[in-house]
């Protein structure tokens, strides 16, 4: 049994992260399995799994933060001090906040977009916690109802019957609970257990499946993990938290009625072609009067519209027939990242297609790779790759490579996390794939370069022992090397270096420390072509000089007759510039 956390402090939300974590994937394929509204494509409880590991993910790197400035002596972050860091344990506002910002980047669909909303609204509340003299428990009441209104506000068009219902009536069953924070919880949890038992008659689709709503229906886990988290005893039986007497025999793609495509909490807007064809969602760095004219545009060319986030990061869900529009919409806004665009009829699905349609025909062979940006994204998607961008100081989560896996749609996957960090994840994620009966391959590329070899040898045709030898071999005999400046002091395998210094690091290891970017990749470059060399491999970081390529190109020429040189735009990837030699 996991301690129990007496006081409402960063303990409490890392417990509770980790226990909602578990039971969201205890719970997750029951909650698929339920997913009827808005579109019968059973991802439901997938998707708020992947939100809440991205949540925990960063609670769990601010008290590794706090533990490392601990055991070495240094000031508490947070202050801005030389004061050592007691205990090694971050304050109640830094979890929170790490909480909601770890849900936003890494919201999924409709749910993972509310919840990550939900837990905002809580750490609003909780981030100020030490500014009043209230109680522990009157701080989660304030929170519960916070997180409520502002889901709520988040969603262009509330409807009763959804995650939103059962959100509010937490809330409400919150605010009128007295005790501790255990109290409080669980009265938060039995009123959101009835609100869902009652959702079937809110919404005519659920009562059709004979269902409960499946947002809903997740965010009772999460109640159960809180509640857990306070007492140290899960609520009731969390596999079985309502009955619902309706005919549950039909398959649930057979239920879902045309017209019911639009998200967790929004109006039913029904089209004559079913509904928009396209789920885009996308994170957005932009400002509140931009955001504002983004969700009257989208709200007019598209349905299911929710936009939850603020000081400066937003997360954007819509529906839409028209992807595009979406996306260049989020480009006159500010800057759309992490977009993701699902086809609702040729997405991964776990039940049969929408509306009666039949699933889509796996592939053969497929390729799943973790590309660090944009402009690699493009490159390796047209190669036929299926991506997952990486923005820096986000890696993917194992729950994201999984997915990807699954969005591949095929019977083998060769898996690229072009990462050398990022290797256990994927190992775990390709361990849960096969476990769904996928054949996995894992080739441990260390940098999207490698990644770039190993695609250009793969051939879909040839057996899948051979390919995979083939782009283990192309990927193996390709150097890597990476510039990027240096954001403090450290210490290198090439001496200390300085914050702003510019650093030439191959293989993974610091070996040139220089003040000019141009020249610092002209020696790494002259380094690796020492040992010889067939193809030069540039991708351009957004930050790398203009004429640099040019530059380097030519340096090649000069010097190595022999050798060919490729550039690739790689957009905002971190490093200034990725140097491969095969």
């Amino acid at each position: 049994m996991p301690q129990v956390p007496q006081t409402l402090d960063a303990l409490a939300v890392r417990t509770w992260c980790g226990l909602a974590l578990e039971a969201l994937g205890r719970a997750r394929e029951e909650i698929d399995a339920i997913n009827v509204y808005p579109v019968a494509d059973g991802d439901t409880g997938t998707n708020l799994y992947l939100t809440v590991e991205s949540a925990a993910t960063a609670v769990e790197a601010v008290f590794a933060g706090y533990e490392t400035l601990a055991a070495t002596g240094g000031g508490d972050p947070a202050a801005n001090t030389g004061h050592p860091v007691a205990g090694g344990q971050p304050g109640l506002a830094d979890a929170v906040r790490a909480m909601a910002h770890g849900a936003l980047i890494g919201a999924r669909g409709n749910s993972g977009t509310i919840l990550a909303q939900l837990l905002r609204g809580m750490a609003q509340v909780l981030a100020t916690e030490s500014e009043s003299a209230h109680t522990d428990g009157q701080w989660l009441r304030l929170a519960l109802k916070r997180a409520a209104d502002s889901a709520r506000q988040a969603v262009a068009h509330p409807v009763e019957g959804t995650v939103l219902t059962v959100a509010s009536a937490a809330a409400d069953a919150a605010i009128g609970a007295e005790g501790d924070c255990g109290s409080v919880a669980r009265a938060a949890y039995e009123g959101a257990r009835a609100a869902l038992a009652a959702t079937p008659g809110q919404l005519a689709v659920l009562e059709r499946a004979g269902v409960v709503d499946a947002g809903g229906r997740g965010l009772v886990v999460v109640l159960a993990a809180l509640v857990e988290t306070f007492t140290g005893e899960a609520p009731g039986v969390l596999g079985a938290p309502v009955e619902v007497h309706a005919r549950v025999d039909e398959s649930v793609t057979d239920l879902v009625v045309a017209g019911d495509a639009h998200a967790e909490g929004c109006v039913d807007r029904p089209s004559e072609d079913g509904g928009p064809a396209f789920e885009v969602i996308y994170l957005l760095e932009a400002d509140d009067a931009a955001v504002a004219r983004l969700r009257d545009r989208l709200d007019q060319l598209g349905d299911s519209l929710v936009v939850v986030g603020g000081d400066g990061l937003w997360n954007v869900h819509v529906h839409m027939d028209d992807a595009g529009a979406a996306v260049e919409a989020g480009v006159e806004a500010g800057r759309p990242y992490r977009i993701r665009i699902t086809h609702f009829g040729l997405g991964d699905v776990h039940t049969a297609g929408a509306a009666g349609r039949p699933p889509r025909e796996r592939a053969q062979r497929a390729v799943v790779a973790v590309v660090p940006g944009e402009g690699l994204a493009g490159l390796y998607t047209e190669a036929g790759a299926t991506t997952v961008l990486a923005r820096p100081g986000e890696p993917p989560a194992s729950g994201e490579l999984v997915e990807a896996v699954r969005r591949a749609h095929a019977r083998e996957v060769v898996l690229l996390p072009n990462d050398a960090d990022l290797r256990h994840t994927a190992a775990a994620a390709a361990e849960q794939a096969r476990a769904e009966g996928v054949r996995v391959a894992l080739i441990p590329t260390r940098s999207a370069v490698q990644g770039i070899a190993a695609l250009a040898v793969h051939e879909p045709e040839r057996r899948f022992d051979e390919d995979v030898v083939a782009m283990t071999s192309a990927a193996g005999a390709t150097r890597y090397a990476e510039v990027a400046v240096a954001e403090r002091q450290s210490w290198t395998m090439a001496g200390i270096c300085q914050a702003g210094d510019v650093l030439g690091l191959i293989d993974g290891d610091v070996a040139v420390i220089g003040s000019d970017i141009t020249a610092t990749a002209e020696t790494v470059l002259d380094r690796m072509l020492a040992a010889g060399g067939e193809m030069v491999t540039l991708v351009l970081g957004d930050a790398a000089p203009d004429a640099i390529a040019a530059h380097l190109e030519s340096r090649v020429r000069e010097s190595h007759l022999a050798v060919d040189t490729v550039v690739y735009r790689g957009g905002r990837q971190g490093a200034l510039l990725l140097i491969g030699v095969e």
